[in-house]
């Protein structure tokens, strides 16, 4: 349907020192997420700060990363808890995803955590995946749980500075990463279990419409984190198929990045002083693989 798009090489930025890398332990995520298999870390949420380091989550251990503008590894915090999306908001503060927890406001100095938003009314989330920030500082978040074709119930929720909690979508197939389009009148939506990214177009009152697809993918086991590119292109992290596809505004496929390392490429974020810099989380591995891409990506927030 499409010419092949061209393929760019990732190279290894980051390794995750074996003094931090777990050995023979099944953690509870890992008994239902891994079947019962050890794993030495699950890396996820790249996000940097104003200074240029970025930090990763480890999902299975409670564990947050800062890692140096030279790949260097220090452990921020380790919690009772299984933090997987993280952003820093354009006020400096960092907020993360956590499964367990729902979404918990992140020290970044000191490394201590608080519960931020636990419930939504009194019922706890089925299990909160990753987030992104407006312009304005609103929050969308997914709320994945255990979803999927036998479950079709994933929420993708919007919390707007003004501390109302709205639910966009409560039918999705496992929402995980989601952004906005330049303009914000679309959220793209990685649904994993429907190999797919949906589109919802958002309305001033907090309501959605045209939800569809914009990209079918096939084989791997389906879009994890996204970003956008300057020119309003996606791209998508194709977990367990060892790519990250680059789409141009239309979804067409332009460029696919190949591992250099696992299978399991799962969030993506821009960085470099001309931002086109791909990082990329290979959670299989423990590293952190970079890509350089042809085209930028876009500067959303003034901590980029």
């Amino acid at each position: 349907m499409f010419a092949p798009p061209e393929i760019i090489k990732a190279e290894t930025f980051a390794t995750l020192p074996e003094r931090y890398r777990r050995v023979d332990e099944v953690p509870p995520w890992a008994a239902v997420r891994r079947g019962g298999k050890p794993v030495h870390s699950f890396l996820e949420g790249p996000s940097f700060d104003r200074a240029g380091n970025l930090y990763v989550t480890d999902i299975p251990f409670g564990r947050i990363f800062r890692i140096s503008p030279a790949g260097a590894f220090d452990l921020v915090t380790e919690y009772d808890g299984e933090p997987n999306g993280l952003k820093i908001h354009k006020d400096g503060r960092a907020f993360v995803t956590d499964y367990r927890n729902g979404i918990v406001e992140l020290d970044l100095a000191t490394g201590s955590t608080r519960p931020a938003l636990e419930r939504r009314y009194s019922e706890r989330f089925k299990g909160v995946n990753d987030l992104f920030f407006a312009a304005n500082g609103d929050m969308y978040f997914t709320d994945q749980g255990r979803t999927g074709h036998q479950d079709p119930t994933g929420r993708v929720y919007r919390w707007s500075v003004d501390g109302k909690l709205h639910c966009l979508l409560s039918s999705g197939l496992n929402p995980n990463g989601l952004v906005t389009n330049a303009d914000e009148s679309v959220l793209y939506v990685a649904m994993t279990n429907a190999n797919a990214v949906w589109h919802l177009s958002l309305m001033p009152n907090d309501d959605v419409t045209a939800v569809g697809t914009f990209i079918q993918l096939s084989g791997g086991g389906g879009p994890d984190g996204m970003a956008l590119t300057e020119d309003g292109g996606l791209v998508v992290a194709h977990a367990r198929f060892g790519a990250v596809w680059v789409f141009d505004a239309k979804g067409q496929p332009r460029w696919r990045v190949e591992s250099c390392a696992s299978d399991f490429l799962t969030n993506v974020a821009f960085g470099g002083p001309d931002m086109k810099t791909l990082y990329i989380t290979d959670s299989g591995a423990g590293v952190v693989q970079m890509a350089r891409l042809p085209v930028a990506g876009r500067r959303m927030f003034s901590h980029q």
